[in-house]
């Protein structure tokens, strides 16, 4: 079973990837990289996951967009839920530039057979699609009261909260279930190195919000609802977010 994550460019912007496979209990960081095109992304999903081979591909944007104006039910939810923690996302609608293409991207995963799967049965193969917001996913993977604030600010604030959040990477993921380990046998890290400047910053900023997408795609699959979170449903759309850990209930 594989699990891809996309941090979906919404306007032109490239894409971050990342696939992982599953054995076992024990992820597999099999690629992450960036692309610059949805045709490239969809070109790379049908590399690693070709015709009737089993997968979840979690998706960083609204590929659900029913309501003309206004928010979408889970984008209120994320606010509900994540607000006080800053990880309220950003609300979609019909009339918003960027519907179109993330809209697009959803159907065209669906042409490829991934069918939305705001719900499942856990450790059930299969090709299936989800929408994920990775702030919200990693303030209950890593325990924080506030988000990473990677996005704003200057370069320098920047790196150091990107830094944090590959450190949390590399220390957390290895030990929850299933577990993700990031280095190498000889303890070198997987993960690329922070860089100093701006543009060079945000390509591995993808990176890394892809590689989180994957992991909740996994999440997902393994655990279904007993360990997750899904705010919304299939027609209003939804966003599918780890439940805290040792506790998978919604308030």
């Amino acid at each position: 079973m594989k699990f891809l994550g996309v941090d979906l460019g919404w306007t032109s912007q490239p894409s971050g990837v990342c696939c992982l496979s599953l054995q076992n209990e024990t992820l597999q960081l099999l690629d992450l990289q960036r692309l610059g095109t949805l045709e490239e992304v969809l070109t790379w999903v049908d590399q690693w996951v070709p015709d009737q081979q089993p997968a979840v591909i979690a998706v960083d944007a609204p590929t659900l967009i029913p309501n003309a104006t206004g928010m979408r039910l889970p984008d209120r939810l994320a606010h509900k839920y994540f607000g006080r923690y800053h990880a309220g996302c950003y609300p979609a609608n019909q009339g918003l530039p960027f519907a179109q293409r993330t809209i697009a991207f959803g159907l065209s995963l669906e042409q490829r057979g991934f069918l939305h799967a705001p719900e499942i049965h856990p450790q059930q193969p299969g090709r299936y699609q989800i929408e994920v917001f990775p702030h919200p996913a990693m303030v209950h993977l890593f325990q924080l009261d506030r988000i990473l604030k990677y996005k704003k600010g200057t370069v320098a604030e920047r790196s150091v909260e990107l830094n944090r959040l590959r450190q949390y990477l590399l220390e957390t993921l290895p030990v929850l279930t299933p577990a993700l380990p990031l280095r190498q046998s000889d303890g070198v890290p997987l993960l690329p190195e922070i860089p100093t400047r701006g543009t060079a910053m945000k390509a591995v900023e993808d990176q890394l919000d892809s590689l989180i997408c994957a992991y909740v795609a996994a999440h997902w699959w393994f655990w279904g609802v007993e360990r997750n979170w899904v705010l919304g449903d299939r027609t209003e759309g939804y966003i599918i977010v780890p439940a805290p850990r040792g506790d998978g209930a919604m308030a």
